[in-house]
């Protein structure tokens, strides 16, 4: 649990009342978990930093008739029980509080009653000298947004994906801060799309590399660099891929929820997913190709060295042949008791052999 409870009036009491959830004390997250925690009304973020008790509390006392009041709050990997006393307090769905702990959910959106459920994948390139040296190229995170009328959730997982920048913007732009909690849920998809495009085009550099290499004159394959990349590829499918039928589900079936505005930003963002996946849709088939390429590639260079070892062998199978008809020392053996037999011998092994070596030469074989 989390410490220092501090309980509110019953006239503050979240959305958990409104859900007739037994009244308790209100948690704040250690620091290490809540990584923000910001009150917006009218669009405008409220100064000052806040725990989540406190939160609550102004975002009640801030808040008009006719305007838009909701609460901010990011965590950072919390731990069940931080995160159940999250639920307490907004009414998040246990199914849904569940994935948002354990991670390593596939991009997907669903809806409990009157909010909503987001994953996304983040992804960031992880730079490095080449692709034959790199141990990977594309790591992941996950972000999961809970969105309701008056509050956001964002749970992120990973090192990267951080929401700083985000936050950043959207508090200088309170017109869109005015579109309410799921502007917030836009801008977050927004930035994570648009990092797909960055790496995407990161990743492009890497298999332009690849192919240079793999279509070189002269030059062995190695196909491990070839295989590494799409795997990483294949990991950034399936971080994007799914994003296309919840973008889908929040023009369709959500608009009862997603304001129409909100809705025409959330497009944009659909059609910047498209593209991402797209490109590495092209990359997975690119890919594919140079491993195919690679393969082919290989097998010619092993029938070429058949060819010369089949070449080599047959040149010296003549003097082996006459070197061992000479060597079974019988007694009546042509030339051997002339005085040119030897040199005859050698001579005529030396001519077939240069003979051979200049037919196999002219073939292609040596």
């Amino acid at each position: 649990m989390f410490p220092g409870f501090d309980a509110l009036p019953e006239a503050l009491r979240p959305v958990a009342k409104a859900r007739q959830q037994p009244a308790h004390p209100i948690p704040n997250p250690p620091p290490q978990t809540l990584v923000d925690c910001g009150v917006y009304v009218d669009g405008q973020r409220l100064p000052g930093k806040y725990t989540l008790t406190e939160a609550l509390a102004r975002k009640q006392e801030a808040g008009q008739p006719g305007q838009e009041a909701f609460v901010w709050v990011g965590l950072h990997e919390p731990d069940e029980a931080q995160m159940q006393d999250v639920a307490d307090v907004f009414g998040l769905h246990p199914l849904a509080v569940e994935d948002a702990v354990h991670a390593h959910q596939r991009p997907k959106l669903e809806r409990y009653d009157d909010s909503l459920f987001l994953v996304l994948k983040t992804v960031n390139y992880v730079p490095h000298e080449s692709v034959a040296r790199a141990r990977e190229i594309v790591e992941t995170g996950e972000i999961m947004i809970f969105v309701g009328q008056d509050f956001v959730v964002t749970v992120r997982h990973g090192e990267h994906g951080g929401l700083h920048e985000v936050r950043r913007r959207m508090d200088c732009d309170p017109g869109h801060m005015r579109l309410g909690p799921y502007a917030v849920m836009h801008a977050i998809a927004d930035s994570v799309v648009d990092h797909y495009l960055d790496v995407t085009a990161l990743m492009e550099d890497d298999i332009d590399a690849i192919e240079v290499v793999a279509f070189a004159p002269g030059r062995n394959i190695d196909v491990e660099p070839i295989y590494l990349l799409k795997r990483e590829v294949v990991e950034l499918r399936r971080c994007v891929a799914p994003l296309s039928g919840a973008f889908q589900r929040m023009q369709i079936d959500n608009k009862d929820l997603i304001s129409k505005e909100v809705r025409r930003y959330l497009r944009d963002v659909a059609d910047h997913q498209t593209l991402a996946a797209e490109q590495i849709t092209s990359y997975d088939e690119m890919l594919n190709s140079l491993v195919q390429a690679a393969l082919a590639r290989a097998g010619m260079q092993q029938n070429m060295d058949m060819r010369k070892i089949s070449a080599w062998a047959g040149i010296i199978a003549v003097p082996t042949m006459v070197a061992g008809i000479y060597g079974m020392n019988f007694h009546f053996m042509p030339e051997l008791d002339s005085r040119w037999g030897y040199p005859s011998v050698v001579t005529v092994m030396v001519v077939i052999c240069v003979l051979l070596y200049f037919s196999f030469r002219r073939r292609g074989w040596l």
